[in-house]
């Protein structure tokens, strides 16, 4: 296994469009830990943890994002996993 953390921002039409929510199940639906937030800019920040190609898999359904979103930009920040978080939250 290669566990690894990212934090992850996601810019575009990402507010008001249920991003979070569809963040948070597919990141259930993947096994992985960590949360998702609206940032006060309007993008959603995402810190994740686990598998590096289960997180390559979440990180292509981010950039797709919900129907009703404009993706204009991902950033992905590698990091050390931690083993930090228990669960996938949605954070406020």
């Amino acid at each position: 296994m290669n566990d690894v953390a990212a934090k992850i921002t996601v810019k575009g039409l990402v507010q008001g469009v249920g991003f979070r929510y569809f963040t948070y199940h597919h990141a259930l639906k993947l096994g992985l830990k960590g949360y998702v937030k609206n940032l006060y800019s309007g993008d959603v920040e995402t810190e994740i943890e686990g598998d590096r190609s289960i997180i390559e898999e979440f990180i292509s359904i981010l950039k797709a994002g919900p129907r009703s979103s404009r993706i204009t930009n991902v950033i992905v920040e590698w990091k050390p996993f931690t083993g930090k978080y228990k669960s996938f939250d949605i954070t406020f």
